[in-house]
């Protein structure tokens, strides 16, 4: 079994899926010749050939335009944004077609498409590189978001991407593209979507995140296990639909939740578990739900924006706030 990076992992899925369903094609922008900006497409075009592996012009409306007209035809076209700044241009077609096709023919048209899109800061990237606006897409109806954290849900995650009759928007977080390895089995194998996958079992409070940011809230899980304070981790994953049940469950065990995400605080999808956990679970709660986020700035450039995204720090902080009013 192959130890492999999270970008190796959705490599993985995208042959796959491209050996064993003709209907899949890739287009995007370098994502041929070159394998993607990330390399996450490396050796598809060599391996599949230049009619379903597709390098475009620099126009991302024209690509989100021939997805959703792929798509709409009954192919399974996966189209990439190189960065999620570049990603605007693409909305219309995402959220005025393809997430309406189904409504707008009475079901008898889906737009079977995955958008693709590396997110988030700390690579040291120039302006409109290190973008995490994930909630402008979880406020679409009709559009399904998820976002993996690690190799092995990278690949199940994205497997079940490709066979959704539905549009799917896929965010990497690459920041951890080749953070660590794990052993992924390239068996075809999907991970279910909607769910929110519990990373590690707690019993005095409830760690949510997902992407990127798992990487610090596992680390300040680690340093409360030090001082005997049992922190639960949730890896939401598919931001939209929300698995508010996974959540409120936890929360009934543990009382106490601080919720992780390095977007911008105000109308993040931290306010939506927030007022989840306020409408449905506020009787299981010892203390006021916390949320440690990204500023409501723009993504400074490098050398400031390690200070920008939450740290196991201010995470820390966050806990130690909670326990000492509960």
């Amino acid at each position: 079994m192959a130890r492999v990076t999270m970008v190796e992992a959705v490599t993985m899925a995208l042959a796959w899926e491209m050996e064993h369903d003709e209907r899949v094609v890739v287009l995007g922008e370098d994502v041929g010749i070159n394998g993607g900006v990330f390399r996450a497409t490396a050796g598809l075009a060599q391996r599949f050939g230049d009619q379903r592996v597709i390098d475009t012009p620099l126009a991302e409306t024209m690509i989100a335009g021939m997805t959703v007209g792929m798509a709409a035809q009954g192919m399974r076209p996966v189209a990439e944004a190189q960065f999620m700044g570049f990603i605007l241009p693409m909305v219309d077609h995402i959220m005025c077609h393809a997430g309406r096709l189904r409504h707008r023919t009475r079901g008898r048209q889906s737009c079977p498409m995955v958008l693709r899109a590396p997110f988030g800061g700390g690579i040291h990237a120039p302006e409109h590189h290190s973008e995490s606006t994930e909630a402008f897409f979880a406020h679409m109806p009709g559009i399904r978001v998820v976002i993996p954290s690690s190799p092995g849900r990278a690949y199940g995650l994205l497997l079940a991407a490709l066979r959704d009759p539905d549009p799917v928007v896929f965010l990497e977080p690459k920041r951890i593209y080749r953070l660590n390895k794990e052993e992924v089995p390239d068996n075809g194998e999907d991970l279910p979507l909607d769910v929110c996958y519990v990373l590690r079992d707690g019993s005095d409070i409830t760690l949510v995140t997902w992407g990127a940011m798992i990487k610090e809230t596992l680390e300040a899980a680690d340093q409360l296990a030090e001082r005997g304070i049992s922190a639960e981790v949730i890896d939401v994953a598919t931001i939209s639909p929300l698995d508010m049940e996974t959540i409120i469950e936890s929360v009934q065990k543990t009382g106490r939740c601080v919720i992780v995400h390095e977007a911008a605080r105000h109308c993040g999808v931290g306010a939506e578990i927030a007022a989840g956990l306020a409408d449905a679970g506020i009787w299981h709660l010892h203390a006021p739900v916390k949320r440690v986020t990204g500023y409501d700035s723009v993504m400074p450039l490098y050398k400031m924006e390690m200070k920008y995204m939450p740290s196991v720090k201010r995470i820390l902080n966050a806990v130690n706030e909670i326990l000492e009013v509960s």
